[in-house]
Parts: structure tokens; C-alpha cells; sequence
């Protein structure tokens, strides 16, 4: 079969199905549920380039790791933010904002990918500078908006659209942003389990 199935890319395949998962109750109109899978995916993506680096791979493997990466994320961390936000907008914002964001994303990614191929060309190991805002930062800004916009009251349908263009021109800004060390993964993974818990618990309300 074609493709890589080796222990290196489980996370991300394990990911995919996830953000698919959350994509379907997004277009339900269940956006806790949808969230719910988007921090899973989020945390698949913290884990498999850990777990890849652990595996002698021929240049092949590495380029498809590249690719299958993106493409993971853009369903992930592209079209499962973007369709979550449409879900909850009832005016041209859920046409407008939702699309603009999925472009931001599609076009990072892509040029991610011929930045990394070209570094890997010269440069041995992993990154240590991101240019941009990661698409994957969303598995974090997206349910922290929606739990400060649950508990404050505030309008769910005009904040979230807010950020969510901020986050998309994060991610095409070239600014440099150091990528987290294992303490800053730590920190992440506190916040994230924190607002994990209160997704779980907004479910039902």
C-alpha cells in the first residue's frame, strides 16, 4: 500500500480522525463537542514530531512526514476552527470570517511545507523559530475564547469571529515566535487539560 504506517505517523492519522470527528458535530451545530475534538487533535500534534524524531527514517519518510503533517493539520486546525465558528454565527460573518480563516490557514501550511523542506535541505534536527503564528496554536485560542465568552456572558457569535480573524492573520505575519521547550509543552498541556475539563462540563449547558 502507499503511504507510511510505521509507529511515527499513528499521532497524526489518530489526529485526523479526531478533527473528522469534530468536523461532524460542527455540522450539527454542536460546537462544544466539535471543540472537545479539536484539543484532542491538538494534543496528537504536540507529541508526533516528539515520537518521529525517535525513529532512524529514510528521506522519503521524512518528506512524507512533512505532507501528511499539513494536510492533517489543515483538516484539523483549518477546517474544524473554521466550521465550529460558522456553527455558531448567524449574520455574513459565518460566510465571511470562517473563510478567510481556512485560506490564512491553507496558505501557511503550504508555504510551511517548502520552508521545512528547504531548511532540512541544509540544516540537521528539528526547528527552533516559527515564522508566524502555528495553525495548530487554534487547538488552544479557539476553546479558551469560548470558555471566557461562556463565563463572562459575553456574545459568543461576535468575540469568537474577532479572534478568530486575529488568529488568521497571525498566522501569516512574519514574526518570530521560539518554538516551546519541554516547560513550555507543560504549560500548554495544564491550560489545555483546565480548559479541556470546563469544554467537557459546557457539553451539557
Amino acid at each position: 500500500m502507499l503511504g507510511c504506517y510505521n509507529y511515527t505517523v499513528i499521532l497524526t492519522y489518530l489526529g485526523t480522525l479526531s478533527g473528522f470527528i469534530g468536523i461532524t458535530f460542527a455540522s450539527r451545530g454542536l460546537p462544544y463537542p466539535a471543540l472537545i475534538c479539536l484539543m484532542i487533535s491538538g494534543f496528537c500534534d504536540m507529541f508526533d514530531g516528539r515520537i518521529s524524531a525517535t525513529m532512524d527514517r529514510t528521506q522519503q519518510e521524512k518528506r512524507f512526514g512533512i505532507q501528511i503533517d499539513s494536510l492533517s493539520d489543515l483538516v484539523c486546525f483549518g477546517v474544524l476552527p473554521a466550521l465550529t465558528v460558522y456553527s455558531i454565527c448567524g449574520s455574513l460573518l459565518r460566510y465571511f470570517v470562517p473563510a478567510v480563516y481556512l485560506l490564512c490557514a491553507l496558505i501557511r501550511l503550504a508555504w510551511f511545507n517548502v520552508d521545512e523542506e528547504m531548511r532540512q535541505d541544509t540544516e540537521a534536527g528539528s526547528r527552533d523559530v516559527y515564522l508566524g503564528l502555528p495553525v495548530t496554536c487554534s487547538a488552544l485560542i479557539l476553546p479558551i475564547i469560548f470558555e471566557i465568552c461562556r463565563a463572562g456572558r459575553l456574545p459568543l457569535d461576535v468575540i469568537c469571529p474577532v479572534f478568530l480573524i486575529i488568529t488568521a492573520a497571525a498566522f501569516l505575519t512574519p514574526f518570530r515566535l521560539k518554538k516551546p521547550a519541554l516547560v513550555g509543552k507543560l504549560i500548554m498541556l495544564i491550560i489545555g487539560a483546565a480548559v479541556f475539563f470546563l469544554t467537557i462540563l459546557g457539553v451539557n449547558v
